[in-house]
């Protein structure tokens, strides 16, 4: 049985989509549920799903990103994890940390990679005028939003998209796909998933 760590830095409803999944004839299960923010209503969530949390707050740091995680990675590899997810966690990872869990970390990103790496992508697709949009899957390297796409899934752009209508219909995709492809990653499961 595979071990998954989840970082949060919010609500966590990626992270509760995926620990949801964990069960039954899945070949992982949630170990930890950590946050840059002690505060952060998804350890809430994690807490009452049963699943150990923790928490290094980023601010004492001010800045120093190998200091703040050093301390992450104590918390992280007390429970020895096979797989770290990235379920909305808002800190740029520095090389070292990245490298340490390579071949083994994986993020959503509310985009269709390789567009749209960073910020505001929603506003970004819709000043692009694209027709769809959507999420992506893939293994963190240390270049932002970068490295092997594992799964995507799209919807339509409507006529008088916003930005929030977009967010909130991609964001039901997320919680279809980062489940499904974390089960397929825990298996072994090689090449791309998509759906529509």
């Amino acid at each position: 049985m595979k071990k998954v760590a989840i970082l949060v830095s919010g609500g966590g409803s990626n992270m509760v989509a995926l620990c949801e999944s964990m069960v039954g004839d899945h070949p992982a299960r949630p170990v930890l549920v950590a946050s840059n923010d002690p505060g952060a209503k998804g350890l809430d969530r994690a807490a009452a799903m049963g699943i150990k949390t923790g928490a290094v707050d980023h601010k004492p740091f001010k800045g120093d990103r190998a200091a703040f995680e050093a301390e992450l990675v104590k918390l992280i590899d007390a429970e020895s994890p096979d797989i770290v997810c990235l379920a909305g966690f808002m800190r740029v990872l520095t090389p070292g940390f990245v490298n340490r869990y390579a071949g083994r970390m994986l993020n959503i990103h509310p985009s269709l990679l390789p567009k749209y790496k960073g910020l505001n992508t929603h506003a970004r697709a819709l000043e692009a005028g694209d027709r769809e949009a959507g999420c992506s899957v893939h293994i963190v390297t240390p270049e932002l939003d970068d490295g092997p796409i594992l799964g995507q899934a799209r919807v339509a752009v409507a006529e008088g998209e916003t930005p929030e209508s977009l967010a909130a219909k991609v964001l039901t995709q997320e919680h279809r796909l980062y489940p499904a492809v974390l089960r397929r990653f825990a298996q072994g499961t090689p090449g791309m998933l998509v759906l529509d």
